[in-house]
């Protein structure tokens, strides 16, 4: 079922940049689908303007039936210093009313699944950075959005612990049953994670080539994974 239509997009800022133009694809329900460009493209914007953090110029973002729950985990962690882990992952349960005991719960539920049961009093400058993203995915986790929204979260990481972390990521979308829109400017990061990569143009953005992956799981040293990031590689170096 199609969860999200994005039709003729278009977004231009007051400075005059035109970021998007004509950007169409859909996202069906439970899907894993990356945004895949060059800095600049209108990655971001994209996400932001599904998100209804802005608006868009021309077009038309719809979804079937009721707009579902979501959750967003930007690129940078964004904590509340003065807080402990526990508090940050709760918070969006703070902001919705829901009762301490019960935003305390579910934090908790998140965190321990994120490997972090042990760090729920720590302070964000106790963190690696690593673990300041895992508190952020789930803080994104704990109001269990329907539709995950995620801005290069993992382009500061180093390999091993960005690794882990679209692992992490793969397993918890499987177990709650997510769609997830995910923006990246790593061809091996968006072949590993994604069902579908939709290739971005330069800036002004649109969908230049849908690439359809074949089902995980993937063995990131396996010939059948080398080839696939092949096949995004030679999207990405298409003609617009």
């Amino acid at each position: 079922m199609t969860l999200l239509s994005v039709t003729q997009v278009g977004k231009r800022f007051d400075n005059g940049t035109e970021a998007l133009s004509g950007l169409n694809f859909q996202v069906r329900d439970g899907e894993f689908v990356s945004l895949l460009g060059p800095s600049g493209c209108g990655k971001s914007t994209a996400l932001r303007l599904i998100a209804g953090l802005l608006a868009p110029d021309r077009g038309a973002i719809t979804w079937e039936g009721p707009r579902p729950e979501l959750g967003f985990v930007f690129q940078e962690p964004t904590l509340m210093p003065w807080a402990g882990v526990l508090a940050n992952a709760r918070l969006p349960l703070d902001l919705k009313g829901v009762t301490r005991a019960e935003a305390n719960g579910r934090a908790r539920d998140v965190l321990t699944r994120l490997g972090l049961k042990d760090f729920t009093t720590a302070y964000p400058r106790e963190l690696s950075g690593g673990m300041k993203m895992r508190v952020s995915i789930a803080r994104a986790l704990a109001a269990k959005p329907r539709l995950l929204l995620m801005d290069e979260p993992f382009a500061a990481l180093d390999e091993p612990t960005r690794q882990a972390l679209n692992d992490d990521l793969l397993r918890l979308a499987r177990e709650d049953r997510m769609t997830v829109i995910f923006v990246t400017h790593s061809v091996t990061e968006a072949s590993y994670l994604s069902d579908r990569v939709l290739v971005m143009t330069p800036r002004p953005g649109r969908i230049k080539a849908d690439v359809p992956l074949p089902p995980g799981p993937r063995d990131r040293l396996s010939a059948a994974f080398a080839a696939d990031q092949k096949r995004v590689a030679e999207a990405m170096l298409e003609p617009a």
